[in-house]
């Protein structure tokens, strides 16, 4: 498959290294063509790695991941086009996070979460909330002790979902799905969950599990 990744971070970074080591073509998307921190990934990456602008990655992304920072997913998206996003999934791996206060929370979202607010900009798109609940050193093929864990999704669109769920299980996740987008709110507040605990613990190696019975 061809992916778009919009966002040049650590996630986005992260989930690219993973899409390739799985075979898959990715264009790296920012808002300039010849961003610095993307061209050193691609020169990384190899021959399966490219970089553009945003519009660049969404003309191109067969499925796209959006990891820009939250709060800028409305900006970014406006350049990316959401006409070249009509009809496809959306990976929304973003969190609205405030930093203003010197104390890492969730910014307050006129949608009530970021998510819905991605869904709402992307109207002809299957937006599909994942990988917001775990750091991005883990997203390809984590090792736990006790398994592999659990990636809580949600979205609104079914066959999305279940798309996503694959591309999960060829990352190393078990899924859980939690609804429509709405449900967005409350995995983005697992996120402050991860954080709060790595915080408290010092450590960071941590992930969530659903246990059935």
């Amino acid at each position: 498959m061809k992916i778009g990744i919009l966002g040049t971070g650590d996630v986005g970074k992260a989930l690219g290294r993973g899409f390739i080591a799985l075979g898959h073509e990715v264009k790296m998307g920012s808002r300039e063509a010849k961003n610095e921190k993307a061209l050193a990934w691609a020169r990384e990456m190899g021959a399966k790695a490219s970089v553009g602008t945003f519009a660049d990655a969404a003309s191109f992304g067969e499925i796209m991941v959006l990891a820009t920072l939250g709060v800028a997913n409305e900006s970014a998206l406006q350049i990316a086009g959401p006409e070249k996003l009509r009809g496809k999934i959306v990976i929304d791996a973003t969190n609205p996070l405030d930093f203003s206060s010197g104390r890492l929370k969730l910014a307050a979202m006129a949608d009530g979460s970021g998510g819905e607010q991605v869904q709402r900009l992307l109207p002809g798109a299957h937006v599909v909330k994942a990988f917001n609940t775990v750091g991005n050193a883990f997203f390809f093929r984590p090792e736990f002790p006790s398994g592999p864990p659990d990636m809580f999704i949600c979205g609104n669109d079914a066959g999305a979902k279940q798309k996503v769920a694959a591309i999960l299980s060829d990352f190393g996740w078990g899924t859980a799905d939690v609804g429509g987008i709405e449900s967005s709110h409350y995995l983005e507040a697992m996120c402050m969950v991860w954080v709060e605990y790595g915080s408290h613990s010092k450590t960071w190696n941590h992930a969530f599990k659903l246990l059935r019975k």
